[in-house]
């Protein structure tokens, strides 16, 4: 009969795979080095990276370079597709100036309109949280077909605008059926939609030290003085940051175009977005590879936009207190 004391017959052979997986443990930890727990944490991040994002834009890449329908094979077409984008498109054409003429009205004026309103806000008014809130709100919702539906409804031959024109005695066109006028409308609809930038304006606004006003005012400075001497040069790393983010947004634009123009960036390719045409060629005429390679350099396109607006930024942009 064996003592208190002695541990059991059993328990031994229950430490041997405890053991080996302690062993294996410190193999790993020794493996992965110091920074193992963080490659662990990174791995789902990682994986989901590369399955749903590296992978697929690695596969457009290859894709852009075939002629593919989606029926049959991916047939190797190597550079076709980029030379009749830059020989012999006229399309492509349109869709960049329609989508360069976007960006380069659509961004200034909603930039604008969002410092203004943040403006008006930033002066202590009652209730200041309902404002913002109904400000964002277009934000949230221009973006969505019904808004979509709703713009074509107001700016139709017949529309809300043309009888409210019709009450001072003014005939108006129809805005979106007009080649003229077709684009600006979107361009409305863009600035309408200055709630997020609004919103980052005003915390911009909320870090401007209020005694830096204070000295301007006892100096006699005005109002317009101060705002182009502090406000602004203060603002321009938020500034920086709204037009980059904007811009990027601007020319991503495509559910606006597609539903007021019924999806065919009419009329006369006056509202072909580039994203709409990449639509069409994808979808409509199932030239996958052809579509691939316009993504492709649209992103080209956005990344020099981008990479001249962080050039630019140090000549304009003060992050100094």
């Amino acid at each position: 009969m064996s003592s208190n004391s002695e541990p059991p017959a059993y328990a031994g052979a229950a430490a041997v795979p405890l053991v080996v997986a302690n062993g294996r443990r410190a193999r790993l930890t020794r493996a992965l080095g110091s920074s193992g727990a963080a490659y662990v944490f990174l791995f789902p991040w990682l994986a989901g990276f590369l399955i749903l994002t590296a992978g697929p834009a690695l596969y457009s890449l290859y894709l852009s370079f075939t002629d593919y329908d989606l029926i049959n094979v991916p047939r190797w077409a190597g550079l076709d597709n980029y030379m009749r984008i830059a020989t012999n498109d006229p399309k492509f054409q349109d869709s960049v100036r329609v989508t360069l003429t976007f960006v380069l009205l659509s961004v200034p004026l909603k930039l604008a309109v969002a410092l203004g309103v943040a403006m008006l806000l930033n002066r202590g008014l009652r209730g200041l949280t309902v404002y913002r809130a109904i400000f964002y709100l277009p934000s949230l919702l221009g973006t969505s077909v019904a808004i979509a539906v709703l713009w074509r409804q107001l700016f139709a031959g017949d529309g809300l605008i043309n009888n409210l024109l019709l009450g001072f005695g003014i005939q108006g066109p129809s805005w979106i059926s007009n080649p003229d006028t077709a684009l600006y409308t979107l361009v409305i609809l863009a600035v309408w939609q200055f709630g997020s930038p609004m919103i980052i304006f005003l915390a911009g606004l909320r870090q401007i030290p209020a005694d830096i006003y204070e000295a301007a005012r006892m100096d006699g400075a005005s109002k317009s003085r101060q705002f182009w001497r502090i406000t602004l040069p203060m603002l321009t790393p938020v500034v920086f940051f709204n037009a980059v983010v904007q811009t990027i947004d601007a020319f991503k634009a495509f559910t606006s175009a597609f539903i007021i123009s019924g999806g065919t960036g009419g009329p006369v390719n006056s509202t072909l977005f580039y994203t709409l045409y990449l639509y069409q060629e994808a979808f409509g005429y199932f030239r996958m590879g052809y579509a691939a390679a316009l993504a492709w350099i649209l992103l080209v396109i956005i990344a020099l936009f981008t990479a001249f607006s962080f050039l630019s930024a140090r000549y304009w942009v003060h992050y100094d207190d």
